[in-house]
């Protein structure tokens, strides 16, 4: 079976980052994406923005942390995952979110850093992918590693 999401779109508001108890860095960003269309009876073009929650574990919040803000345009390829909670009004709610395992800054590399980057350069921006889950071992502890720029798949094992 297949659960995989992937989405170009804008960073909403600066993402929030925080590490957990662990010392393991999460962040969670809002991206909007946009969809144009031609209102077939009356003819007037609109637009349709879609909000995400997205979240980003160990390096992939490292990059955010650093380089990502209100603005920001992104690619992500994740997974959807739904959360249920009880809220304090003893009310079950649910919210779905997508799992980020890589992400690309798009834009100028001046965008991502606050600097203006020349018109007319178009330099390519590097693909963070989430390090490969490990098997389970009681005395393994994943480390909180900075991600990989992510490889030409004709290269990759599977």
């Amino acid at each position: 079976m297949i659960n995989k999401v992937i989405l170009v779109g804008n960073v909403g508001i600066d993402p929030e980052v925080r590490t957990t108890e662990s010392g393991v860095k999460v962040a969670r960003l809002r991206l909007a994406t946009s969809e144009r269309y031609t209102d077939k009876q009356s003819g007037e073009k609109k637009e349709l923005t879609e909000w995400h929650t997205i979240t980003l574990w160990r390096g992939l919040a490292d990059i955010v942390d650093r380089y990502v803000h209100k603005g920001s345009q992104l690619y992500i390829e994740g997974r959807l995952r739904t959360r249920e909670w009880v809220d304090k009004d003893n009310v079950k709610r649910y919210t779905t979110e997508i799992l980020a395992d890589n992400m690309q800054l798009l834009g100028s590399r001046g965008d991502s850093q606050g600097v203006a980057a020349p018109a007319s350069s178009t330099p390519a921006q590097p693909a963070y992918q989430q390090p490969a889950a490990q098997p389970a071992q009681s005395s393994y502890q994943q480390p909180a590693s900075i991600p990989t720029v992510q490889d030409d798949p004709d290269d990759l094992p599977f």
